[in-house]
């Protein structure tokens, strides 16, 4: 099973602040994974007669220094509950603001029996906003 969410238009998020998707018709209407239209988190549910729920995450969107922002280094990451995954960040150093850099980034997310987490994915760039155009997430349960 495996479910997919998007927003094609350009969004500025604030350092600390979500990116926010849409439902699509291949987001998951089964009930594993639940989201909020037009919100940045995602719900994902463990199996009740399996001693652990796997989902691989994938993200990929065009990421820039938003107008008004400082030059220098801008990061996205996945967060699981509120904290960040080490391995799942990208960091790029665009030259000016408005210089989109495409990043993807990738992990798995184990759940145990019966029981829930949530993700998103954060601006976690110091001290600056960030624009962000074509995002996309999918969220593939795979075991």
């Amino acid at each position: 099973m495996a479910a997919e969410y998007s927003k094609t238009e350009l969004q500025t998020v604030a350092e600390n602040a979500n990116i926010l998707f849409d439902d699509g018709d291949r987001c998951c209407k089964k009930g594993f994974i639940t989201h909020r239209d037009g919100a940045g988190i995602f719900r994902l549910k463990g199996a009740r007669n399996a001693c652990k729920t796997i989902y691989r995450v994938h993200f990929n969107a065009n990421i820039a220094v938003a107008e008004g922002g400082t030059v220098g280094a801008i990061s996205v990451s996945l967060q699981e509950d509120g904290e960040t995954l080490g391995n799942a960040t990208a960091i790029v150093t665009p030259a000016a603001i408005g210089d989109f850099f495409n990043v993807s980034l990738s992990t798995f997310i184990v759940i145990p029996c019966d029981c829930c987490v949530t993700i998103s994915v954060e601006n976690t760039s110091d001290g600056t906003a960030i624009d962000v155009q074509n995002a996309n997430i999918i969220i593939d349960r795979v075991a």
